[in-house]
């Protein structure tokens, strides 16, 4: 379900570059030292909400129960993250057919959507028929039951900026003579990568990219803006192509170019 076009990534980001990781990455180093703040100042609130014996970490679309990771495909863990929004209120068919299943995605989307609401109540123990969690409207939509709790987040940390932006499709461009945007994965994998430049240790880097911690992303892939970062050069999103399919990740708006096929 979802996106079918899934290039896998030319070769060169599959392999460490032979030279310096960070000769890739010099459009980061003067978007990052213009901040003037590390990244715990742009990092988005509620991203980890709580119900019953389970807690949701909507920006690493993860699921837990007892601090341990339930196994839960991305699509129903986009439904879950929709319906945490609006808690006790109806959220269509219609509206999660324009968040997750958009215009220019050839699916069923009816399927697709029953697909989803399956796997979700069996990843929560949930039954249609007795549910605590996820209330079925025929024809209409769905309504999330339980009561929902944000969890406590580091002092300090202020929210992303609302902006119209949010939800649309973007393509990745690569500054000229850059062969991958280097992304972290979030906002520890930046403080690392940092403090990693600063001491010019490359290896330590080559080994983020290898653990994935540093996202090397192939131009042209298809993303989802999910949030417009407090620090403006900096956007949140999730990766619709390539080896990366499905993950989260922060890149540099300048990096966004809108999609020609963007669904109204």
């Amino acid at each position: 379900m979802g996106y079918k076009r899934t290039r896998r990534a030319p070769r060169f980001c599959h392999r460490l570059p032979e030279t310096s990781p960070l000769a890739s990455a010099k459009g980061w180093s003067n978007i990052f030292a213009s901040s003037g703040t590390g990244m715990t100042s742009t990092t988005r609130e509620g991203t980890r909400q709580k119900f019953g014996a389970f807690e949701v970490d909507v920006r690493a679309s993860e699921l837990l129960k007892g601090g341990k990771k339930v196994k839960v495909q991305l699509q129903p863990m986009q439904v879950l993250a929709a319906l945490l929004e609006q808690p006790g209120e109806i959220v269509t068919r219609e509206e999660l057919r324009k968040r997750i299943w958009p215009e220019d995605t050839f699916v069923d989307f009816e399927h697709g959507l029953n697909t989803a609401i399956k796997k979700l109540r069996q990843a929560l123990g949930d039954r249609p028929s007795k549910s605590r969690y996820i209330e079925t409207l025929p024809r209409r939509g769905y309504r999330f039951l339980a009561e929902v709790e944000a969890s406590e987040n580091k002092a300090g940390l202020k929210p992303a900026v609302s902006s119209r932006l949010e939800g649309k499709m973007f393509e990745l461009v690569a500054e000229e003579g850059a062969g991958c945007v280097v992304a972290p994965a979030d906002e520890k994998a930046f403080e690392e990568w940092q403090r990693l430049r600063r001491l010019k240790d490359d290896v330590g880097v080559s080994m983020m990219i290898a653990e994935k911690r540093l996202l090397l992303l192939e131009p042209g892939n298809q993303l989802r803006l999910l949030a417009v970062e407090r620090n403006p050069g900096l956007c949140e999103v999730r990766i619709l192509e390539g080896e990366h399919y499905g993950k989260t990740a922060l890149v540099p708006k300048k990096a966004l170019r809108a999609n020609p096929k963007q669904p109204k």
